[in-house]
């Protein structure tokens, strides 16, 4: 069962970055689901890159449309993807020192991640983006 079944409290109302978030969730689940079968450390190295990877991504798509849309918290959502990228190549760092128990605090990351940025921060732009055209 995943951590975060897709549900319309996910929902920022633009396909085009649900489908994107849909992914960042998928990554999320693999990782909990690996971690639940006792394979997390063999999960963690491949869904570490690809989080990192994806992230870049996606965040580089939301900040286009802000600058474009001229979105009033720019900054401070910036601020947040940010630190999110910082963490993530925290993680990595301690990862590859050998440093035990970091799926859990990565999975606590991505959880607190999920709960107080997708579900909450990226919801205040919906009306702008959509108001734009974009759907």
């Amino acid at each position: 069962m995943p951590l975060f079944p897709w549900s319309d409290d996910l929902s920022v109302k633009v396909t085009l970055i649900d489908d994107q978030h849909k992914k960042l969730i998928a990554l999320i689940n693999t990782l909990h689901d690996a971690m639940r079968a006792g394979e997390g450390k063999q999960v963690l190295e491949k869904t570490l890159k690809e989080l990192a990877d994806y992230t870049v991504y996606h965040f580089q798509t939301e900040e286009k449309y802000m600058q474009q849309f001229h979105y009033p918290t720019y900054l401070q959502h910036k601020a947040q993807h940010d630190a999110f990228v910082k963490k993530v190549a925290d993680f990595q760092k301690e990862y590859e020192a050998g440093r035990l128990g970091i799926s859990l605090d990565l999975m606590k990351f991505l959880r607190d991640w999920v709960e107080n940025h997708i579900k909450s921060t990226d919801k205040n732009y919906s009306a702008l983006f959509l108001k734009n055209g974009l759907k």
